[in-house]
């Protein structure tokens, strides 16, 4: 089910990797015009490209606008795959790149990367590393899952366990994971106003591997010696709640990372960056409640016109 209007998507076929074949989905605004900047979204975990009201607003403010399904995820995931599964973040900048090179020919050259949550990650880490990086001339992070949200025993405990249980398997895993707060505070059919996929983005999440999570930890430690060269927006909610049901804090706070580990990583990601907190946001804080989904959207446009006026 692709519940995406006005938008058409491409298969990127891959390099097969240790699971087999591998694609990835570029998704494209119909309303793209080819000849002005261009926006490339990254989404999360457990999730994949929904937000059509992003798309729409990008091209309202003169900017053509793209999404990336990254290998595992939703329009990408294939039948023999372990949904959203990795051994590397690194494993991403091949569709990344293939995107980017994509887009440039198709447009006028300015590319803006833009991640949400894990896809903020995936996009920091690609900002220091890939070599097609200096095509990118500024980078947007919605909530980047820049730590994980927990004591830093419990982060230790969590780091030997997937030591030691990757040792017996490969994808050993942990169920149940993430709590179904999170969801059920978006989606229409419970608590948000959100349509999407529930085969892509299920209301429990997928297994958690503890390869991804040591994957996620690798990630993490090579952001203490990050140089992003290009301007970088940081935008958070301005609070953080811990909340195993729903209930109404799950519509004013980020209820999946800790605002204090966003800001102060965040703000150590390059020299040119710039924190913008959203009163009362929600973890992807173009989903949270119209008024303030509004406010984040003019915060993001007016560092954007200031990119474009130091261009």
């Amino acid at each position: 089910m692709n519940i995406l209007k006005d938008f058409s998507s491409k298969t990127i076929r891959l390099e097969p990797d240790y699971e087999g074949e591998v694609t990835a989905t570029l998704v494209s605004s119909n309303f793209n015009q080819g000849d002005r900047k261009s926006v490339l979204y990254l989404h999360g975990y457990v999730d994949y490209f929904f937000q059509a009201h992003l798309g729409e607003k990008f091209n309202a403010n003169s900017f053509d606008f793209y999404a990336l399904d990254l290998r595992k995820y939703g329009r990408s995931l294939l039948p023999h795959q372990h949904p959203n599964y990795c051994r590397d973040l690194a494993e991403y900048h091949e569709e990344i790149s293939l995107a980017i090179r994509h887009i440039n020919d198709a447009s006028n050259g300015e590319i803006i990367l833009m991640g949400h949550s894990t896809g903020g990650l995936i996009a920091s880490n690609y900002m220091n590393e890939s070599a097609d990086r200096h095509l990118i001339k500024g980078l947007i992070l919605n909530s980047p899952f820049l730590d994980f949200n927990q004591s830093g025993f419990k982060k230790y405990m969590v780091y030997l366990a997937a030591l030691i249980m990757t040792r017996f398997s490969e994808f050993s895993k942990v169920d149940g994971a993430l709590s179904p707060a999170y969801v059920k505070s978006i989606h229409k059919d419970y608590y948000g106003e959100w349509d999407f996929n529930h085969k892509w983005k299920p209301l429990e999440g997928f297994p958690t591997y503890f390869r991804w999570l040591l994957a996620i930890r690798s990630a993490h430690k090579k952001l203490a010696a990050s140089n992003i060269q290009v301007p970088v927006l940081v935008m958070h909610s301005s609070s953080s709640a811990k909340i195993s049901k729903y209930s109404e804090e799950a519509k004013y706070n980020d209820i999946v990372l800790d605002v204090s580990d966003i800001k102060k990583i965040g703000a150590k990601l390059g020299d040119k960056v710039s924190l913008l907190e959203v009163e009362n946001a929600m973890h992807d804080i173009f989903l949270s409640p119209k008024a303030i989904r509004e406010k984040a959207f003019e915060g993001m446009f007016s560092w954007l016109n200031t990119l474009k006026s130091n261009s």
